[in-house]
């Protein structure tokens, strides 16, 4: 089977149709903006597609490729955690046997697909922030404070923070997620776990932080989900520090007190907020150069952090 970095090459013309829905023959569980979910023996299989959401609202085109990305840039930071011994987290042992089992050795399928336990996930986003950007910022500039934290004033758009920040949000089954205070979120799980995924969660930033820094990017924020074993034990689920779930910039473009170049999905955001769009569906269409520069993006993330460190 050709390795990831060569399938990414191959799609950079957009020949590749993007993997929006996918026929698969097991028990269907649920569908995300970007996962489908089925039942196997052996536990969940999430299955990333290339649907791209934006203001909560899914793309009519896909990004072809991202879901690969996705679940691949997932399964390299996986294998740091399990190093590193910070948190257990959901991928079942044997992944590849176990995908081709499923798949066969000739799908594209397996690329973008996770075997993971059956866990609860808590009712909270673990959001770490190191840099003041996006809702932060806007917090920031309305109040002079993040939320329940206090700030030097005179901070300026994508300045460093003096250390990095946890600041829980909502898990929404549906729209945004709304930013908790750390009463709120630990009256939600219970103040020995908020406490026990406030520190892991600082950790794990750290972790991503020092390793994106050797890839010449700047780890600027992330959210990380968690979920209990069935003996109340702590895991790391969903993904992790990849593109959809992180704020990315290259350092060598980085100037504080403007917004930054990205290597997130930020770059379809300020295609839409140009348009005339209410962000309600439907959503107006991507052309081929948002497309096309999205996937750049996400591959040269890839690129630099994954394929970089080999």
């Amino acid at each position: 089977m050709e390795t990831t970095n060569t399938y990414l090459e191959r799609i950079s013309d957009l020949n590749t149709r993007a993997q929006t829905t996918f026929e698969i023959p097991l028990p269907h569980l649920a569908s995300g903006k970007v996962r489908e979910l089925y039942e196997c023996e052996a536990g969940i299989l999430m299955v990333a597609s290339d649907r791209l959401s934006a203001f909560d609202v899914i793309m009519e085109e896909g990004i072809p490729g991202k879901g690969i990305i996705l679940t691949q840039m997932s399964r390299f930071w996986f294998d740091l955690v399990a190093d590193s011994g910070l948190v257990p987290h959901h991928l079942l042992d044997h992944q590849n046997d176990r995908l081709e089992a499923i798949f066969g050795t000739s799908s594209d399928l397996s690329r973008r697909a996770m075997l993971v336990k059956s866990l609860q996930p808590l009712k909270i986003e673990a959001v770490v922030r190191g840099y003041l950007s996006g809702s932060a910022w806007k917090v920031y500039r309305e109040t002079g404070a993040l939320w329940d934290y206090t700030l030097p004033p005179g901070l300026r758009e994508s300045d460093v923070l003096p250390r990095p920040l946890f600041t829980p949000s909502t898990k929404a089954e549906s729209g945004h997620d709304l930013p908790l205070t750390q009463e709120e979120a630990a009256d939600l799980v219970g103040e020995p776990l908020y406490d026990q995924v406030v520190d892991t969660s600082l950790a794990l930033y750290e972790m991503g932080r020092a390793r994106a820094e050797q890839a010449g990017i700047i780890l600027a924020d992330t959210k990380f989900e968690f979920g209990l074993d069935g003996d109340g034990r702590l895991h790391l689920i969903d993904e992790i520090l990849t593109p959809d779930s992180s704020r990315y910039w290259p350092v060598d473009a980085y100037v504080p007190g403007q917004a930054q170049a990205s290597f997130d999905k930020q770059f379809v955001r300020d295609f839409l907020e140009t348009s005339d769009w209410d962000k309600s569906p439907p959503p107006p269409a991507l052309p081929d150069s948002v497309i096309s520069g999205t996937l750049d993006r996400y591959r040269e993330a890839y690129l630099r952090i994954v394929e970089g460190s080999r």
